[in-house]
């Protein structure tokens, strides 16, 4: 400390004053003056560009253009659809059809291979129903082509054969014609040359459906008879003669008959030619 006292004390020397020097003056520039046309170019051009969406909006919904989309999206839709393999009835099953062919209903529907627009499922069922032995038929179609025909056909309890011709007898008696062979019918075949046939040929009386229906019953091989109108109806006996039968609801009377005759006749050593119980109070017979 006493050193540091001893020790002179230096002068700083004084800076001299700072002066703002200003070396250069204010020179005034000439105003320039923008054309006006460029003033209007360039706040047009300055301008933001706006999307007229009102324009648009009215453009594209109008019923004009609308109607003109839609009728483009309709013609596209059925040139489509008129095209494509898609939409014609390819498979058609059938339901309910026995005797009568599958194919035969599809071919009288007429729906093999139509357009389904263009496929009638009333006119179709109603050509079905036309089919000899159908009751009734209903068609049905589904998008896109998927289509069904149900079918309800006759129940025919025996055959009906006069010369070429075959019919179905059906339980009321009526005659139809036969769409297709029937196994296991009893069939009865009508002998009317020279003689009157059965009336209006549409229909067979009840007295010769049920006596053949009854002689079906008590003789289960019996799978053939014969109709005359004279005397009814008659069947070959297996051990070789001709039995008239007749007709009526009496067959079990006339079978038990036709069997005393029979065990009669043999008994005396006789072998019948025919034997008729058509009228069970007066039989007949003829033997060698």
């Amino acid at each position: 400390m006493a050193e540091r006292r001893q020790q002179p004390r230096r002068r700083l020397r004084k800076q001299p004053d700072m002066r703002r020097v200003r070396s250069a003056t204010a020179v005034s520039m000439p105003r320039i003056q923008v054309p006006q046309t460029a003033q209007k170019r360039r706040r047009r051009n300055n301008r933001p560009v706006r999307i007229p969406w009102s324009a648009i909006r009215t453009f594209a919904f109008s019923a004009r253009w609308l109607s003109l989309s839609l009728l483009a999206i309709a013609l596209y839709a059925l040139i489509t659809i008129g095209q494509s393999d898609q939409f014609y009835l390819r498979v058609i099953p059938v339901e309910g059809a026995i005797a009568i062919q599958p194919g035969d209903i599809i071919a009288a529907s007429g729906l093999a291979g139509v357009h389904i627009f263009a496929a009638d499922p009333i006119q179709a069922a109603h050509n079905v129903a036309e089919l000899p032995g159908v009751v009734s038929a209903r068609v049905s179609l589904s998008w896109p082509n998927e289509v069904s025909i149900q079918v309800e056909e006759e129940t025919p309890v025996a055959i009906w054969q006069e010369g070429e011709k075959t019919f179905w007898i059906t339980e009321d008696g009526r005659l139809i014609d036969a769409p297709a062979p029937s196994a296991g019918l009893l069939v009865i075949e009508s002998e009317t040359a020279g003689e009157t046939a059965v009336p209006t040929m549409h229909f067979i009386p009840q007295e010769i459906l049920a006596g053949a229906l009854q002689l079906r019953e008590l003789l289960p091989n019996l799978n053939r008879l014969n109709y005359r109108p004279s005397t009814g109806l008659s069947y070959q006996d297996d051990r070789g003669w001709q039995v008239y039968m007749g007709v009526g609801t009496n067959m079990p009377q006339k079978l038990a008959i036709y069997e005393t005759i029979v065990e009669d006749l043999l008994a005396r050593g006789l072998t019948p030619i025919y034997i008729s119980v058509s009228n069970q109070e007066k039989p007949y017979y003829s033997a060698r």
